[in-house]
């Protein structure tokens, strides 16, 4: 199960968006029943929270991509293992769960032409807040672009 992430904002800060560029993991798993137990079990062990995580398939392999809260650690431990893992650097942010605050980030990258790769997120329908995972062609750029 997903835990709370320490780096959230404390509740009653409205219209706060915390960015920061983090490591994201991507692993290459078998498509079969239990690869993903198998992982979330070896993070539980070493006391790893997940942040984020989304999942994609093929016919024989699933890539697993995740935002973790110690990647160094993670990628030691899925080595360990034998999975394949590659590290990539993402955007995290925490910004207002309401309708548009996505389509500002999507413009203001494209205006700065920066290309977002792809996004992940998922926010309970009546929280205030939510965490986007952003893999993006030019990470710095991007943080210049959000904050300005």
């Amino acid at each position: 199960m997903l835990q709370t992430n320490p780096h959230l904002p404390p509740s009653g800060t409205e219209n706060l968006r915390i960015m920061q560029i983090t490591k994201q993991l991507a692993l290459f798993l078998d498509n079969r029943p239990g690869m993903l137990a198998r992982i979330c079990d070896a993070l539980s062990a070493a006391k790893i929270n997940i942040y984020a995580i989304s999942t994609s398939d093929t016919i024989d392999h699933s890539v697993v991509r995740m935002v973790v809260s110690d990647p160094s650690k993670a990628l030691f431990v899925f080595e360990e293992h034998g999975t394949l893992v590659v590290e990539d650097d993402v955007l995290m942010i925490t910004g207002d769960n309401k309708p548009g605050s996505l389509a500002k980030l999507a413009n203001k990258l494209a205006e700065g032409k920066v290309n977002i790769e792809y996004a992940y997120c998922a926010t309970p329908p009546d929280a205030k807040k939510g965490l986007l995972i952003l893999r993006v062609s030019d990470a710095k750029k991007a943080m210049k672009l959000l904050n300005s």
